[in-house]
């Protein structure tokens, strides 16, 4: 009899039809909140029901932990009933499929919920794969994107012409894909990052004035259909756009990739959605090395200095005596923005 009963008891399980109540081992993880059938969760939200904590892999209401496919099994949980649980979930691992609901620790120490799944893609890479996950005694998820150190009032200070498209939420909502974006150092280093972007943004797009470039005789020489998925949205598709004029097939893709967005295939979704526009020219910001040896990011929070993000940007064109005019303009919007921000440019202004 109990060799039919275990394959059994093995289907109903998987099945979602039963679930399956362990007790809390000694040093089990703290329970958090209980679950409400009547509450709203969003994907990230962790609850306890039947001695087990569980996690949120999409927004849901009226759905059972444990009978519904939305709730991710975190393991037993004892006592406790606060929002937090203990932090002994496993180190990240690239390349390593993680399912939707996995939890981990970054490199950084700080802990991240697969709110997608995904084959290791990098916590603080995308937001659309990952969140930031509290747990008790551990580290905190970052200040909300409303805690940015530019007001919208500077913002608006900076770019007193800026088109309508460029909304200061637009940005903020974009943050939170990249919680490392002026989050990280000190208070000086975080108001240079933000100038050194908002100097480059500026500088790239008129005074976030225009939304795509301009000179349209470019258009068609951004598609190398030497990339193994082409062009598939048209020859002359992958134009300049955004903040920081995302261009370029392979960028696009690139980009997509790492945001969870169909970039590829809808490139246009960078010149009609404020966030995925912003979103774009942080992914380049934090994630691309571009003609540099260092992402436009670590140049900041390393004190290489204002000028090594221009190398990121578009130093091939412009530094090493490429184009003086070019680089100037980027200095002097920097300066302009960390005298709004109360903090010192600091050194290696040029490139």
């Amino acid at each position: 009899m109990q060799r039919l009963l275990a394959p059994l008891l093995a289907l109903l399980v998987a099945a979602g039809a039963l679930a399956v109540v362990v007790p809390a081992a000694a040093g089990a993880a703290a329970c958090a909140t209980p679950w409400s059938a009547s509450a709203v969760y969003n994907g990230g939200a962790v609850v306890s029901h039947n001695g087990h904590n569980w996690s949120a892999k999409w927004w849901t209401q009226n759905e059972t932990p444990g009978n519904a496919g939305v709730w991710a099994d975190q393991g037993s949980c004892g006592g406790g009933g606060g929002g937090g649980t203990s932090c002994d979930y496993p180190n990240w691992a690239a390349g390593q499929w993680y399912p939707a609901g996995s939890i981990v620790r970054y490199t950084d120490g700080a802990y991240y919920l697969a709110v997608h799944e995904n084959p290791g893609y990098d916590p603080v890479i995308s937001h659309w794969y990952w969140d930031p996950y509290t747990c008790g005694g551990g580290p905190t998820d970052p200040p909300d994107p409303s805690g940015f150190v530019v007001s919208e009032a500077q913002f608006n200070q900076m770019f007193p012409s800026r088109n309508s498209f460029y909304t200061y939420s637009g940005l903020t909502t974009a943050m939170g894909a990249f919680p490392a974006f002026a989050k990280t150092g000190s208070d000086t280093i975080r108001k240079q990052e933000a100038a050194a972007f908002l100097a480059n943004v500026n500088h790239e797009t008129g005074g976030l004035v225009h939304i795509v470039e301009q000179n349209t005789a470019n258009y068609p020489h951004y598609c190398d259909r030497s990339q193994s998925y082409g062009c598939p949205a048209g020859q002359a598709a992958y134009y300049g756009r955004g903040p920081i004029q995302l261009s370029w097939n392979f960028n696009y893709k690139a980009a997509g990739d790492a945001l969870g967005l169909p970039l590829l295939t809808n490139p246009w979704l960078v010149q009609q959605d404020a966030a995925v526009a912003w979103k774009t020219a942080l992914w380049y910001w934090m994630t691309q090395n571009g003609p540099g040896t260092m992402t436009a990011h670590n140049a900041m929070v390393n004190s290489r200095g204002f000028g090594e993000t221009i190398r990121s940007i578009n130093g091939s064109l412009e530094c090493n005596g490429g184009n003086p005019g070019q680089v100037q303009s980027r200095v002097n919007a920097y300066q302009r923005f960390t005298q709004i921000l109360g903090v010192s440019p600091g050194g290696n202004l040029t490139c």
